[in-house]
């Protein structure tokens, strides 16, 4: 069926990441992140490339080989496929083949490799976090739980893509929750034009700047910084290396065009992407800009402090929009400094003000637009119509014109009282001019003193906008990597923690291309074996084998099951297809041990499951097996193999159970209440354990918690008939008959041909005194088993005070 093609930058971040699981010897993460690369388009041959490449280099060369020569999409391989085809079958010995498939490669010259292909960069020594996975892996084999799962978890606070380290936490069963583990990270937004750098609106017409009629006019009341506005996104608590997937430092992209671009060391850092300030005028100023400008200069260096407090204000704030001016005398130099001090002190304030401070990094993202904003304001002409009049005021003028309109101007501000009043009124921002529309952008800070050049309306360039798109892309696949790899974590957990139903319930959460891979249903088919559930996990498993042919990994549990089901031709048919594909892969071995068991050949069901302990000295399931089929013959010789399935798996929940039984047959109740609790504490979810649990409780004489150990079991898996006969066996004892009547009945809807379960269910009738329901089951059970018509009789002849604790005809 069609996929959908996943994007250039998810397909790059995957290949990042798969390489640098290659390069540092992490089998299992490269393969589990190339699995998910290649499930989301089957016809890409990148992903195909690297799938294969990580089962090669996992052991799997049959795989390897089958996804580039016969398996996959359906079109004609490529000449990448055939290379990795040569390498597959040099690893097979078959070399005629490597050497054809090498020849086919070498005649396509005009080959692109594709782009897990191409070069790469390196280290020549591994990621601290690296080490911390492989001294993990060391400790958990040598059996040092508390130091492996520290190893482990520093690993992942390092680096939390290191699948290895995960898998390792679970297989010691000390998982952390998720959330705690991997974090949420935040939806990865867009990185838009900043807020200084947009264009400031103008009215049309004079070129009047518009103050806000909310701040009463004043553009610099009431501002705060953008809270809504995107911060640099960060991996959390991460030291210098941030990722595994990249060879620099961070997996996500830079976010410095959040910043304001400084343009020279002389000036301030808030002042080098900001417009020059301009004080909010009033209509009604008749006067025009360079009139004001002149007035305030001339005030301050001649006339004398005023008890005015209209003149005083109207003297501060001329001060401010005078900065700008460069003085051209000497008697004017100190009033020059006063000026150019608030305009300083302004700057400081908002340049500190919810802003971070700049990186080195800062100008990567900035070249090309604060050159093009540099060339606009260079072009920009003196005056004009649509000009703003700070703009008049610092371009195209010298000091001598300035000052012979300064002197008419002096003379024009004596005649004009009232031009002055309502200037002085706009001057200290009260009574805005009604009809104003508000700002939605942020007031300016003010220009500093030094700059001659306004800067243009806005330095967001195209350029800026490629590269704020190619950082979203590329934060957006790394997003959805993380995302994917919490979704299989969480399944992962609670399949390490045996919590089968929410494993279950966690799968369904992944994406449906994920869901049909081989490696969640082959997670499915362990799910529903630990539940029970043979028939559902017969067919997971069978969805595996259609999926990947070749696939040894977890077939040893598909062999259990089949000869849990009895199916001597499937279970002998997978033996011979897995001794084929890998004869030095112990799984293989199982299944031909599995085999021999099924045919009650215990003498060669032993031998091969010492071959597949041989063949893997850590594969706790093959000593176990071997304790199984040991018990019946010699028990101590069991128990070895039970503890030596422990020394390889601390939480091989079988290996205890297995000894558990050694004990109750050696009726060492204590000892085997012990192991069966064990057992139980490492799968409480399994009610067969917890049967045990209450078989042996029962047998220490405490009849009452025997039966709350089965009513849990019960409740855990209420179609469960071993639990359920002896659940009805402790309330046949207990003499509560009408309860262990419904039991029994469910029992024998469900297993219509249990002897055993039809004569107690007879007994039970006759002690409720309805005869006739009992000498029906008597002679149901009588049809059924033949050779139980002995028993029987002696049933028949019992006085009633006496059956209770009789268990006749009771084999199980």
């Amino acid at each position: 069926m069609p996929h959908e093609t996943p994007s250039v930058h998810l397909c790059q971040r995957f290949s990042s990441l798969i390489w640098a699981c290659l390069d540092a010897d992490l089998h299992k993460s490269a393969l589990f992140y190339a699995e998910r690369y290649y499930v989301l388009d089957t016809t890409n041959h990148d992903a195909r490339h690297l799938y294969a490449t990580a089962l090669l280099c996992s052991g799997q060369a049959h795989s390897a080989l089958y996804f580039v020569s016969t398996g996959g999409a359906t079109e004609s391989r490529c000449t990448g496929c055939l290379e990795i085809k040569s390498r597959c079958c040099a690893a097979l010995g078959r070399h005629r083949q490597a050497r054809e498939a090498l020849d086919a490669s070498i005649r396509d010259s005009s080959y692109t490799p594709s782009l897990s292909m191409g070069s790469r960069t390196t280290k020549p020594f591994p990621e601290e976090s690296v080490l911390h996975c492989r001294s993990g892996m060391m400790a958990a084999k040598g059996n040092l739980i508390e130091s492996a799962a520290l190893s482990f978890r520093q690993a992942l606070a390092l680096n939390p893509m290191l699948w290895d380290a995960f898998e390792g936490l679970c297989s010691l069963g000390m998982v952390p929750e998720i959330d705690e583990l991997f974090p949420t990270r935040p939806t990865p937004v867009k990185q838009g034009q900043p807020e200084e750098a947009r264009p400031v609106p103008v009215a049309t017409g004079a070129g009047f700047f518009t103050p806000d009629a909310g701040n009463g006019g004043n553009l610099f009341r009431a501002w705060k910084p953008d809270a809504g506005q995107l911060q640099p996104f960060q991996m959390g608590q991460l030291g210098p290396r941030d990722s595994i997937a990249t060879a620099d430092s961070s997996f996500y992209p830079d976010t410095s065009i959040l910043q304001p671009m400084r343009a020279s060391k002389s000036q301030p850092t808030a002042l080098a992407a900001h417009p020059p300030a301009v004080r909010p005028l009033s209509s009604a100023d008749e006067a025009g800009p360079v009139t004001k400008k002149l007035r305030s200069s001339v005030r301050q260096r001649t006339a004398p402090p005023s008890s005015n407090a209209a003149d005083s204000k109207m003297n501060l704030k001329s001060s401010k929009s005078a900065g700008a001016l460069h003085p051209g005398a000497d008697d004017r130099s100190k009033s020059s400094k006063a000026r150019a001090r608030p305009a300083l002190t302004n700057a400081n304030i908002f340049s500190s003000s919810g802003r971070p401070p700049q990186t080195a990094a800062y100008s990567k993202l900035h070249a090309a637009g604060a050159a093009v904003g540099k060339h606009l304001r260079e072009q920009q002409p003196a005056a004009g119509p649509g000009t703003r009049r700070s703009t008049r005021l610092n371009s195209g003028t010298s000091s001598k014109p300035l000052a012979i309109k300064h002197t008419t101007i002096r003379d024009r501000r004596r005649a004009q009282t009232r031009a002055r009043s309502n200037t002085m009124e706009s001057d200290m921002d009260e009574d805005p001019p009604p009809g104003g529309e508000a700002s939605p952008s942020p007031p300016p800070a003010p220009q500093s003193p030094h700059s001659n050049a306004s800067p243009g309306p806005s330095s967001w360039t195209a350029a800026q906008e490629r590269t704020a798109q190619e950082a979203y892309e590329l934060e957006l696949a790394d997003y959805h990597i993380y995302e994917l790899m919490r979704l299989f974590a969480r399944a992962t957990r609670a399949m390490a923690l045996y919590d089968c139903r929410n494993c279950l319930e966690e799968l369904e959460k992944l994406p449906t291309t994920h869901q049909r891979s081989a490696w969640v249903m082959a997670m499915v088919g362990k799910v529903h074996y630990e539940l029970g559930e043979y028939a559902a996990a017969e067919r997971a498993f069978e969805a595996v084998r259609n999926l990947e042919p070749y696939r040894v990994w977890d077939m040893e549990v598909y062999s259990t099951l089949l000869w849990h089901l009895q199916r001597n031709v499937k279970l002998a048919f997978l033996a011979q297809e897995l001794v084929a594909t890998d004869p030095r892969a112990p799984q293989a071995w199982i299944a031909v041990g599995n085999c021999f068991s099924l045919q009650r050949e215990r003498v060669q069901a032993l031998t091969c499951f010492r071959r597949a302990a041989q063949l893997d000295p850590n594969c706790a399931y093959a000593y176990t097996l071997s304790g199984h089929e040991s018990i019946d013959e010699d028990l101590d010789r069991a128990i070895n193999f039970f503890q030596a399935a422990l020394r390889a798996d601390p939480r091989h929940y079988n290996a205890w159970y297995g000894l558990g039984t050694c004990y109750m047959r050696m009726s060492k109740i204590r000892l085997a209440d012990y192991h069966y609790r064990k057992a139980a504490q490492t799968h409480p979810q399994n009610a067969v354990l917890l049967g045990c649990v209450g078989m042996v409780t029962e047998r220490a004489g405490d009849r009452d918690k025997a039966l709350d150990v089965f009513n849990e079991a019960v409740r855990i898996s209420p179609d469960n008939a071993l639990v359920r006969y002896r659940r009805a066996k402790i309330l046949i004892s207990l003499k509560r008959y009408t309860a262990a009547a419904e039991d029994l009945e469910f029992l024998r809807d469900t297993s219509p041909d249990e002897s055993n379960v039809i004569f107690q269910l007879a007994k039970v009738y006759r002690l409720l005194g309805d005869s006739v329901k009992a000498a029906q089951m008597l002679a149901v059970a009588r049809d059924v088993s033949p050779k139980s018509v002995n028993k029987i009789r002696k049933l028949l002849e019992t006085v009633k005070d006496t059956e209770a604790g009789s268990d006749v005809m009771d084999e199980g």
